[in-house]
């Protein structure tokens, strides 16, 4: 099959493209012309005009639902919306049933997603079951095609099982993610412990429960040695923490949930469910925080923390719906829309594509001739609505449906394989 993709402005942090307007040719799935003016007549045409074409994003920590939880979310799904949300790749938490904590588990999502645009690259548990007690066979899974060990949103209570796994995965460079989150003192929790919380009345989630967690894990990796990554963090003090432990030299890099960045608490208040997430939406000043941090460089990477929920279980009374939304296919939208970024293509290139890549140790797709395509194209300034209709995922637990947004993935390709926007 042959793409072109016309009148591209590409950005691709690794090469030295020229900024002009370029088009690009793909044949069967390789990169074969790259000029101002390409004249054939290809299978598919893109026109590309004021688009922006980078390296295909990867998404850390995407919730799964297959197996077990297939009403959610099955590997088609999820790896159709990420498609539409300029996903070429993802590297889902392993917290679905059964876990995934098999050499057989990671072949099996390996191999389900092979002939999709959007790659997995498991992460496997790094105890059995996630019950945070028993390690894992780590070496096994990594063997397999494991990127990374973690349990997912659940975090690690025991410090020994901790200081374990970090002694253990050094063997073979291995990565350890963690949600850090002390559950001694957020059991019951529903929202951030602040003025919120204590005007609705509701039982809160405090900041130091995250926070004595990444101070914890940051003490045993001065210990250990190894390296870890801190999912998801959303406290002004665990931004302090990161950046002083990165300055130290140790290991450590860190990623933010985009809903994190776009709100805070006081979106709560009219208890819409969709905006109940983990970790949860924290204070203004917290968000403040965040931004500052992504822009510095102390946070890594921009995550979607995608967690399909269906409708029996999202759409009750605010104290007993479960955690969670989807952002997968709204991500780009919402850092446009919703945060003080202002952020230019490269740095969304950096955010979404180039430093998860990179925390993963995953190679980072080149836009040169000669090399296997694997593309985002994207339009900052496409104008569109979020209808119930025309969501890709099985599950509908999010708070932008109805709204008008801006910026909009037009097309992903990966393995001679293409989604295009309509």
């Amino acid at each position: 099959m042959q793409i072109l993709i016309k009148d591209t402005f590409i950005v691709d942090n690794k090469t030295t493209n020229n900024p002009k307007k370029q088009s690009i040719l793909i044949e069967d799935g390789i990169i074969t012309e790259i000029s101002g003016k390409i004249d054939v007549k290809a299978d598919k045409v893109i026109d590309a005009s004021g688009m922006y074409t980078s390296p295909g994003w990867l998404d850390i920590g995407t919730q799964i639902g297959e197996p077990g939880y297939e009403h959610r979310e099955d590997i088609q799904s999820v790896t159709n919306a990420a498609a539409a949300g300029g996903y070429t790749a993802i590297a889902p938490f392993p917290n679905t049933m059964p876990v995934i904590q098999t050499k057989a588990d990671i072949s099996f999502l390996k191999e389900r997603s092979g002939n999709n645009v959007t790659l997995i690259y498991p992460i496997g548990a790094l105890s059995l079951n996630c019950e945070g007690k028993e390690m894992t066979e780590l070496y096994d899974m990594f063997s397999a095609g494991a990127v990374a060990f973690s349990d997912g949103p659940k975090s690690i209570q025991n410090s020994g099982l901790m200081k374990r796994s970090l002694e253990y995965v050094q063997a073979f460079k291995g990565l350890i993610l963690h949600q850090a989150s002390d559950s001694s003192l957020t059991d019951g929790g529903q929202i951030h412990e602040g003025e919120m919380s204590t005007s609705l009345g509701m039982k809160g989630i405090p900041s130091l429960a995250e926070e004595l967690l990444i101070e914890r894990d940051i003490r045993l990796l001065e210990y250990t040695g190894g390296k870890i990554h801190f999912a998801n963090i959303s406290t002004a003090r665990s931004v302090d923490l990161i950046k002083k432990a990165k300055k130290e030299g140790l290991q450590v890099t860190a990623s933010v949930a985009i809903m994190n960045l776009c709100y805070d608490d006081n979106y709560l208040s009219e208890f819409d469910s969709n905006f109940k997430v983990l970790p949860p939406l924290r204070s203004k000043s917290d968000k403040r925080a965040l931004i500052k941090g992504l822009k510095d460089g102390t946070i890594d990477c921009i995550t979607s923390n995608h967690v399909p929920l269906e409708a029996d279980v999202k759409e009750l009374e605010f104290p007993y719906a479960k955690f969670g939304a989807i952002q997968l296919e709204t991500c780009l939208s919402s850092i446009i829309c919703f945060t003080d970024l202002e952020a230019t293509p490269s740095f969304l290139v950096e955010k979404l594509c180039i430093k998860p890549r990179e925390i993963l140790e995953i190679g980072i797709p080149k836009i040169e001739k000669g090399e296997r395509a694997e593309i985002t194209i994207f339009d900052l300034e496409k104008e569109w609505t979020y209808e119930e209709k025309s969501i890709l995922s099985k599950s509908r637990n999010s708070s932008l449906i109805g709204k008008k947004l801006k910026a909009k993935v037009k097309a992903t390709i990966r393995n001679n394989k293409l989604y295009l926007d309509r």
